[in-house]
């Protein structure tokens, strides 16, 4: 998993304001909390957790814990896939994003299963805002990760379309998943919230109370942070 800890003023800053700082970390621990469990329930041979900072109570017991290299979203992302294909060579990374706390077990499950990843020899799946939450690869190595994701421009409506179009330059059989929204914004987080409505995510929300600040800003026709920064990032997990 390519995360950053929790911390307030480092994750999440576009839900501010409606949210303050510590309120959008304490969202960021829930969908990180959320996706780590749902992660769990996947079968996989070994679980990375590739982390800038620290390591909280949200960490679950059997993943293992290794620091982010590199410098860009790019470089770190390609590190991450290395890291795993030398952990356990030849056998297949999957690449989830931290955004997206609504993610279903079953969804990812099935596709990887050995009954039903035959053929396939990457999973691509693509974001609402045009980037990707997921990334896949039967037969990871570094070198093919670098030429996958070195220089991709990142957080830009076209990351994804970017993306699948070097899968398709290295022959790769792509097999697509369904298309998913980040939690980037407010308005983000109020729809996973309610495709998730039992996770720990959209209880978080629900208890911040914020639905006075969320119309209020959507009155002003802001919709909440969406319109301080369009930059889309992709935080990630690499599990095995």
């Amino acid at each position: 998993m390519i995360a950053k800890s929790p911390a307030p003023g480092r994750v999440k800053t576009r839900l501010t304001p409606p949210c303050t700082p510590e309120q959008a970390a304490a969202l960021a621990e829930a969908a990180l909390a959320d996706t780590l469990a749902t992660l769990g329930r996947v079968p996989a041979g070994r679980r990375l957790l590739v982390l800038d900072g620290e390591a909280g109570r949200w960490l679950p017991p059997g993943w293992q814990v290794v620091p982010q290299r590199g410098g860009g979203l790019d470089e770190r992302l390609a590190a991450a896939f290395t890291h795993a294909a030398e952990a356990a060579p030849e056998a297949p990374a999957l690449l989830v994003g931290m955004d997206t706390p609504q993610v279903d077990a079953a969804l990812l499950a099935e596709p990887l299963s050995p009954a039903r990843r035959g053929g396939a020899d990457a999973w691509y799946g693509p974001a609402a805002d045009g980037g990707f939450w997921a990334l896949g690869l039967a037969r990871p190595t570094g070198e093919l990760a670098r030429r996958l994701l070195l220089g991709l421009p990142m957080s830009t409506p076209e990351t994804g379309r970017a993306l699948l179009d070097r899968l398709t330059a290295e022959r790769l059989a792509v097999h697509h998943l369904p298309v998913l929204t980040d939690v980037d914004t407010v308005a983000d987080a109020r729809l996973v919230a309610a495709e998730a409505p039992h996770g720990g995510f959209a209880a978080r929300l629900r208890a911040m109370r914020l639905a006075d600040a969320i119309e209020a800003a959507d009155a002003l026709g802001t919709g909440g942070p969406e319109q301080a920064d369009d930059a889309r990032g992709t935080t990630s997990e690499v599990t095995r």
